[in-house]
């Protein structure tokens, strides 16, 4: 089986019409093929209705307990439930999970942790992957449904844990990847990596990894592009046939950035 895992956020989960392009080129796919969502935004503006701090450290969002209610009320529900019901509307047979659903994917409180500034930072409610238990999934889409994963998971002791979408996306092709040929697509509101910001014409076809970490140190690549293209080498390493950085319209070309190791 040849599996398509498209991991969408930012600005294209935010906006209609940019969300309806997206759900079509991804009905489009031909094949196997399941969505992973964030929500990061539509999260971060209900927080500020209801007084809550939305903090984030190197494009990870740091949660208490307040956020995770929102957090989960967004991903789990108003995010996810919508796209289920557009791509339905589309002729595919989606179905929302969370990592908690069937035991999908089973994290780990993140301790503190040390961050490359040097600063130690409390992620509060914030899971690290640990288990991926995919057998159920696999069987689910072999019969035709298409998974939309949002990314909240559990610790199997009852308590729910968010978990950045990139990673989700990551360690769910990692696992596929073990019994499928598995495509994994990051597809946000830029065309890939860029060299310039604000210029959507210096793309980078192909980056390594030795050149993402000097991109890294000298700031061309920042924020939440960090655990993207983090998770993205990683996947790779891991038995995933392919990795691109893209925006919508590179869903369908095959354009965009290319990781290589």
């Amino acid at each position: 089986m040849e599996l398509t895992i498209v991991k969408v956020g930012g600005a294209v989960v935010e906006e209609q019409k940019s969300l309806s392009d997206l759900l079509d080129g991804f009905a489009s796919l031909k094949g196997a093929k399941a969505l992973v969502h964030g929500g990061g935004r539509s999260a971060t503006k209900l927080s500020e209705k209801l007084g809550i701090e939305a903090r984030m450290v190197e494009g990870r969002r740091v949660t208490d307990a307040e956020t995770l209610r929102v957090v989960t009320m967004v991903y789990a529900g108003l995010v996810n439930k919508n796209i289920v019901a557009q791509l339905q509307a589309r002729g595919v047979n989606a179905m929302g999970f969370t990592g908690a659903d069937l035991g999908v994917i089973l994290s780990a409180k993140r301790p503190p942790k040390k961050m490359s500034d040097g600063q130690v930072v409390d992620f509060g409610f914030v899971g690290d992957v640990k288990e991926v238990h995919t057998d159920v999934l696999a069987g689910l889409i072999a019969q035709g449904a298409v998974p939309v994963m949002s990314p909240i998971t559990h610790d199997g002791a009852g308590n729910l844990l968010n978990t950045n979408a990139d990673t989700i996306a990551s360690e769910l092709a990692r696992a596929m990847a073990r019994v499928s040929s598995v495509r994994l697509v990051f597809c946000f509101e830029k065309p890939g990596v860029l060299l310039e910001a604000n210029d959507d014409s210096t793309v980078i076809s192909e980056l390594d990894y030795d050149t993402f970490k000097k991109y890294q140190a000298s700031g061309v690549v920042a924020a939440g592009m960090i655990p993207k293209l983090d998770n993205g080498f990683e996947a790779i390493r891991q038995g995933v046939s392919s990795v691109v950085i893209t925006n919508v319209q590179g869903l369908q070309t095959g354009l965009g950035t290319t990781l290589k190791i």
